[in-house]
């Protein structure tokens, strides 16, 4: 998996950390707070299988999330707009990112090990900056086991694109700001539109376990080159 790779890019959300289920945390109670018709109702799974769809269907628009959310607005009649639906998502959100979320299981591990074995690392996310400087400046989890800052070359964030996964055009961006063919990198995603992105860049796609991705998981298997359980198996292959 790793043989004649110059690069391992990483998405980031679901890939290398737990973030997934905080997101349909924030999104239920806005739902929850804002919504009608039926919006407190909705399962987690039909909140997140519905962000996705939603969040692809206007993957082009200059702020999907704003789209989304007016998209939502007019479905469960919100009584606020989709902007100030953003900024209250995005304010319940930051405690959460500082203090709860983790690197998955291994993760660490594997980060230093690559580095150690000479593989330049970057990370390539769709997540909005004002999240990774969260996870850069003020998450001890992160900050202890393996901080962003000296242990990534490269981070691109949704602010440094203007196309939304599954557009490849952030993984296109950073095989070009690290001056290396796409034979030359490895990318580890965990979702279909992130799986459909690395495999559309060029690169062998190596697909990390993430129990909110189970519903697609046929569809994303399909399209990986390595199937990972997690990423305890994935040093197992570093070292071999």
């Amino acid at each position: 998996m790793f043989q004649n790779k110059k690069a391992v890019i990483f998405d980031m959300d679901g890939t290398l950390i737990d973030s997934v289920g905080i997101w349909n945390a924030v999104d239920m109670e806005i739902l929850s707070r804002f919504g009608r018709n039926g919006a407190a109702e909705l399962s987690e799974k039909q909140v997140q299988r519905q962000r996705d769809e939603l969040v692809r269907k206007h993957q082009s628009h200059p702020t999907p999330y704003t789209a989304y959310y007016e998209d939502l607005k007019e479905k469960y009649d919100f009584t606020i707009s989709g902007e100030e639906a953003i900024k209250i998502r995005y304010k319940l959100a930051q405690e959460m990112l500082a203090s709860r979320i983790d690197y998955k299981p291994g993760a660490s591990e594997l980060l230093k090990a690559l580095k150690t074995n000479g593989y330049v690392l970057a990370i390539a996310s769709t997540t909005k900056r004002d999240n990774m400087e969260v996870y850069r400046t003020k998450n001890e989890n992160i900050l202890a086991k393996a901080p962003i800052d000296e242990t990534f070359a490269l981070v691109y964030t949704r602010e440094d694109v203007s196309q939304m996964k599954p557009h490849p055009e952030i993984y296109l961006k950073a095989m070009e700001t690290l001056c290396l063919k796409p034979s030359e990198c490895l990318i580890f995603e965990d979702s279909l539109i992130g799986a459909e992105a690395a495999k559309a860049s060029g690169a062998e796609v190596a697909v990390i376990y993430d129990k909110y991705s189970d519903d697609e998981r046929e569809e994303i298997n399909k399209l990986a080159d390595y199937i990972i359980d997690d990423y305890t198996q994935a040093l197992s292959m570093l070292e071999k």
